[in-house]
């Protein structure tokens, strides 16, 4: 007939994925929050969110006593430490000549060994939060631990910190070069997955890009409400271009499947039924209920109701349409 086009209906292998709904994170293990080691009230917040920092920049400043407090510590236990140390030299000067008692020069050394340890300690409370030893001022500089994007600032100038004990942190960081997309897997869906399966991420920012790699986290168990399990994929960020909480999706790539390919437009729709027009040696041409899958292109999956070899008719179905009904 005029306008009728058909197709022998081939097997052909395809690739096969689960394609799940995600969004971005940053690497909770490149996520720092910030707390200053000491109390005080905040002068200055040098940085302000989105700010790109580097380790050992300042991040804002305290008028601190509990600085003073240390640094006037370690002062004291530097000073009794050397009246120590000098008693016990001339109690060792003194039992040389016999003019002292062998149990007070070992009280003179037990001394001078607490002082001793006494200033270690002042020293070492100095050292772990970052005031030295020579300072003599009541400010205190919050610096950053380590590179990164500043993504929130949890105090203003005016405010009191109370060390670790506050409520938020003076700021937090993340590093970025580096960030999880984390999406929700279906519990008929769990076979198909596994740690270190490969994945690709696209962004909805991002339509065209395609980063690769490959599932590094699963979660211990269901979530109760969505019973969903939670999935993560690591990914390399160099440029920053991923933000977290931008929407992605996740495809876990799986073995190529045989499977049965149409054109789409072979096939033909009548409410929730779908048909195809198989042609017939004898009787002409045989309307066909099909079950459909996936959809690849401009081709989508058959995945019962027909059979490799047996042709189908790819153009003008339409002009069937009607004499078949």
């Amino acid at each position: 007939m005029t306008g009728i086009r058909t197709l022998v209906v081939t097997a052909a292998n395809v690739a096969d994925y689960l394609e799940i709904p995600a969004r971005i994170q940053a690497d909770p293990t490149l996520v720092v929050r910030v707390y200053p080691p000491v109390g005080g009230r905040l002068v200055a917040v040098n940085v302000k969110p989105g700010d790109q920092v580097k380790k050992g920049q300042s991040l804002a400043e305290l008028q601190s006593a509990d600085a003073v407090a240390a640094h006037s510590e370690f002062i004291r236990a530097r000073t009794d430490a050397e009246l120590k140390r000098k008693a016990m030299e001339r109690s060792q000067s003194l039992f040389d000549h016999g003019a002292t008692s062998q149990r007070e020069l070992q009280q003179a050394q037990a001394d001078a060994q607490m002082a001793e340890a006494d200033l270690r300690r002042a020293e070492t409370a100095l050292k772990v939060i970052g005031i030295s030893p020579d300072s003599t001022s009541d400010r205190f500089i919050v610096f950053a631990p380590r590179d990164g994007v500043v993504m929130e600032i949890g105090g203003a100038p005016g405010e009191f910190s109370k060390s670790l004990d506050a409520p938020a942190p003076v700021c937090t960081l993340a590093d970025l070069s580096h960030v999880w997309a984390l999406g929700d897997v279906y519990e008929k869906d769990l076979p198909a997955l596994e740690l270190g399966a490969q994945a690709e991420v696209r962004a909805a920012a991002y339509p065209e890009k395609v980063w690769k790699d490959r599932v590094v986290a699963l979660s211990g168990g269901l979530d109760a409400a969505t019973r969903t399990l939670k999935v993560r994929v690591q990914i390399s960020n160099p440029d920053r271009r991923l933000k977290p909480e931008m929407f992605a999706t996740i495809r876990l790539l799986r073995p190529p499947r045989e499977v049965i390919l149409v054109p789409a437009e072979a096939v033909l729709r009548e409410g929730p039924q779908a048909f195809v027009f198989v042609v017939k040696q004898a009787q002409g041409f045989e309307r066909r209920s099909v079950q459909l899958g996936q959809a690849h292109g401009g081709q989508v999956e058959v995945n019962s109701g027909l059979k490799p070899g047996e042709v189908i008719v790819t153009e003008g179905a339409l002009l069937l349409r009607a004499p078949a009904s």
